[in-house]
């Protein structure tokens, strides 16, 4: 199906490109027998009858060296094609040059009828020539417009694949937060079982079925409006209060202007788990999380930060760096380097983790 509509598009632009040649010759042609002292009114009729002839002439031109680029193209690649189609469109516009010269002396001769038309042989010489010129040059142009939709076509092609790739990898980055927080929160429903906590290992069941019913359903190459991705984070929040109920603390300061800002699905999902797992879960106080929001100029700026029990060398827990990783790596491949992130300590015990990326609305 894809083969069939290029060549009905490289038809109709064929027709275009031929039409647009045959009136270039025509022009060109009529200044040059101006000049030599032909009167260009009187022949422009019979030129226009000569090049209409010979248009059916290149057409066919056009058909076999489709026809062999085609069959070329099944067993090497378009780069060792391209020499020997210009030899056969060099060969073609060679064997169709006589019918040229042929077809103009025929029309010449209707033309002065019912006179006599003078036969010359070094004319027609000349003519050949110049008929050969005229088919080649079209030859080359029509050759030039095939290998324009190859190039495009292969350009697609490759685009698709890229594509593909793309939402693959960015398929591979967004599940890999499930399973990490999956783990997590059943331990906690196994915990609240043991310890006879049956009602609150029911609302967790109950939450974390909704909470993977929605992320599931999300297109990891979709972005979702901010205050819909911090509503579902809300519904993974309620889940973390079963665990800490009387231990974290979430506060969100985002005025309206950024509500409706895109941002990648799940994003902020390993940043808040990181505080909730390093934070809240390594330490028996209160911990606050506070999430920021900023539109600066033409760029969002998402904050958040976390209380976090840090050991003598200050260095960040084992095992955080993955969900960062994660979050740098999607939003590396979702902007192409139009993307920042940071993280780190901004004071003792205070734990900061940045996303900077362009401000677009839903």
């Amino acid at each position: 199906m894809k083969r069939s509509s290029n060549a009905c598009e490289i038809r109709q632009a064929a027709i275009r490109f031929g039409l647009i040649y045959w009136v270039g010759v025509f022009i060109f042609s009529s200044i040059l027998w101006s000049i030599v002292g032909t009167d260009p009114i009187e022949s422009a009729i019979g030129k226009l009858l000569h090049y209409a002839l010979c248009s059916v002439i290149t057409a066919g031109i056009s058909a076999l060296l489709f026809r062999l680029h085609e069959r070329l193209v099944e067993t090497r690649s378009p780069e060792n094609a391209l020499p020997l189609l210009v030899g056969a469109s060099f060969i073609l516009s060679l064997a169709a040059a006589p019918a040229w010269a042929t077809l103009g002396y025929a029309v010449y001769t209707l033309c002065v009828w019912p006179q006599l038309a003078v036969f010359d042989w070094k004319d027609f010489s000349y003519d050949t020539a110049y008929g050969a010129a005229l088919f080649f040059g079209w030859s080359c142009l029509f050759i030039t417009l095939v290998f324009g939709f190859e190039l495009h076509d292969r350009e697609l092609r490759l685009a698709a694949v890229r594509e593909e790739a793309l939402t693959a990898q960015m398929r591979a980055l967004r599940y890999q937060v499930n399973p990490h927080f999956l783990f997590n929160t059943l331990n906690s429903i196994a915990g609240l079982i043991e310890e006879g906590s049956a009602t609150q290992a029911e609302r967790m069941v109950l939450s974390l079925s909704i909470f993977l019913r929605t992320t599931l359903s999300l297109d990891p190459m979709h972005d979702v409006p901010l205050a819909d991705e911090l509503a579902l984070q809300e519904e993974y929040l309620g889940i973390e209060r079963e665990r800490f109920p009387d231990r974290m603390t979430f506060s969100i300061d985002m005025p309206e202007d950024v509500r409706g800002a895109l941002v990648p699905s799940l994003i902020l999902q390993p940043l808040i788990e990181n505080a909730i797992k390093h934070g809240v879960g390594a330490t028996v106080g209160k911990v606050e999380i506070a999430l920021r929001a900023r539109r600066e100029a033409d760029r969002l700026q998402v904050t958040i930060e976390n209380d976090m029990p840090m050991g003598d060398d200050h260095k960040q827990p084992a095992g955080m760096g993955v969900g960062l990783r994660n979050v740098a790596e999607r939003l590396r491949a979702r902007f192409q380097g139009d993307s920042e992130f940071s993280s780190g300590l901004v004071a003792p015990g205070r734990y900061r983790a940045s996303i900077d990326l362009p401000c677009r609305l839903a």
